[in-house]
């Protein structure tokens, strides 16, 4: 079934007059009658850069503001978000005020930008308190919504909160305003993108919901919108933050993205399953990559440019030209260096964000507990079987998740081992084969592009279990043939007689994996 957000938008298109950013363009070229353009991104948006002459209007202020902005209703009015779905929104609420001639510019500032058309950095307005010159006929709106929405007092609301009953709380102002001080544990759902985000962010229609806003005019109007939605029980914030920050009770300045930040990861934060809380998740990582070569390459190439705060990469080898058909993070002119600096210099050369720490040493039973102390995930990209007999005892021992990934010729694996929700390496291969059955890389060849897929799905495993999204590959190991272009999964057990992640064992200590698997 489609989802209310879907369903509107089928209904808005259908109904929204959509034009390309060339239809703009020749409309502004035309000089013919004047023409309002309106941007209805938020504040942080609008800083980056506009159509030249656009007036802003958010799309969260749309009520409060259109007539003052725009006061002939029979001009032509075309609205522009980033990508061109707030704008359907905005457009619907715009010709909901009485303007007759309301488009909106499909694929937004994004696709205009990116076509080439001209842009100014605007110089952005000073805002103005949402309270203040309201219109007569939103006057008498709010006071239909008042008779219809419940309104807490700032220390009735803090009752609620401390009362235990299951409430959750969402801040529907812009990022700007966010910034400066919350509720504490709110939801940032702003009111531009409500119809968009509520049912990501907001996962229970039944559950109480205590809404937000600076001084409670939006809160009311972003609460009815929930109710249209299917929310059941929605309440609304008097005076909101500015009341309740003004007579003490309690708020906290978050953690947030810097402008830098929020402008590299747009894609991700416009995604319901990361948004900007999902990117600061990915900020406080820590992930620990397991090799510099075919699969850790890629495997932390795209950790780096997802924004995974802190990197680890154990290797101790050095580059050799013979690396260069498959691991990406080297060049020719680094043949001879440390793969850990050499790591270190092409994922900070992507992302000088985050942090890499290059671990120089060969992985062993003497330093493991030390390395792996310092991060919450390991992604396994080894390519010899003491080192994953290692790697998984660590992580059996440490109740760590074990990305881990092989490669053969021109066939590959993923899955993961993840202490107390599945089987671990050993439940799979209680025993190595014989060194005869299992030659490297050296010795039986790899294609090149091989370890790029199978590493950027280990990156895709720990993304997904680093933000508690969908389903990882815990019990199931996916294989790919590059020949056949096949993928198969295959169902794995955990071995109730496993001698490191058995019920009730305790922990064996770690082996000589050298003589174990007969190297």
């Amino acid at each position: 079934m489609a989802s209310v957000k879907d369903q509107w938008l089928t209904k808005l298109r259908s109904e929204v007059r959509e034009i390309s950013p060339e239809e703009v363009r020749k409309i502004l070229d035309s000089n013919g009658r004047p023409v309002a353009l309106v941007d209805v991104r938020e504040m942080d948006e609008f800083r980056q850069g506009s159509l030249p002459g656009a007036k802003h209007l958010p799309r969260g202020f749309i009520e409060l503001r259109a007539e003052e902005g725009i006061p002939d209703k029979s001009c032509q009015v075309i609205a522009f978000c980033q990508s061109g779905v707030r704008s359907l929104f905005a457009a619907q609420s715009l010709r909901a005020l009485g303007y007759e001639n309301v488009s909106s510019m499909s694929g937004g500032f994004g696709r205009w930008k990116q076509n080439g058309h001209p842009f100014e950095v605007p110089q952005p307005p000073i805002r103005r308190g949402e309270g203040e010159g309201i219109p007569a006929r939103l006057k008498s709106e709010l006071e239909r919504l008042r008779s219809e929405i419940r309104e807490l007092s700032p220390a009735d609301a803090r009752d609620l909160l401390a009362s235990g009953e299951p409430v959750s709380v969402a801040d529907v102002r812009e990022a700007d305003e966010f910034r400066q001080g919350r509720i504490a544990g709110s939801i940032h759902l702003p009111r531009g993108f409500l119809e968009i985000q509520a049912e990501g962010k907001l996962l229970d229609p039944t559950r109480t919901y205590l809404v937000y806003s600076t001084e409670g005019v939006r809160s009311l109007l972003a609460a009815d919108t929930l109710r249209r939605m299917g929310f059941t029980r929605v309440l609304s914030l008097a005076g909101g933050y500015a009341r309740w920050e003004a007579e003490g009770h309690p708020v906290e300045v978050p953690e947030i993205l810097t402008d830098r930040e929020r402008e590299r990861y747009m894609r991700h934060i416009t995604m319901d399953e990361v948004g900007e809380a999902g990117q600061l998740i990915l900020k406080k990582a820590r992930i620990l990559c397991i090799g510099a070569g075919g699969l850790g390459s890629p495997a932390a190439y795209y950790l780096a440019a997802a924004g995974v705060g802190t990197l680890g990469v154990v290797d101790y080898d050095v580059v050799d030209r013979s690396n260069l058909q498959r691991q990406i993070l080297h060049s020719d002119e680094r043949i001879g260096m440390l793969k850990t600096e050499s790591a270190k210099r092409t994922l900070l050369g992507l992302n000088p964000d985050i942090r890499v720490v290059a671990h120089n040493e060969r992985l062993t039973s003497d330093n493991v507990d030390r390395i792996f102390s310092q991060y919450d995930l390991v992604l396994d990209g080894c390519d010899n079987f003491p080192t994953r007999y290692l790697v998984n005892d660590a992580c059996v021992k440490h109740k760590k998740p074990n990305v881990h990934g092989s490669i053969y010729r021109f066939e590959g694996q993923v899955t993961v081992f993840w202490p107390g929700k599945g089987p671990c390496y050993r439940c799979l291969y209680p025993e190595p084969p014989p060194p005869e059955m299992a030659p490297s890389c050296a010795e039986a060849g790899v294609l090149g592009v091989l370890p790029g897929i199978v590493g950027a799905l280990e990156a895709s495993e720990a993304i997904k279990i680093v933000l508690g999204k969908g389903s990882p590959l815990v019990g199931r190991l996916l294989t790919f043939d590059a020949l056949e272009t096949r993928f198969r999964e295959l169902k794995l057990r955990r071995d109730p007689h496993c001698p490191y992640c058995a019920d009730g064992k305790d922990f064996p200590g770690y082996t000589d994996y050298a003589f174990f698997c007969g190297v």
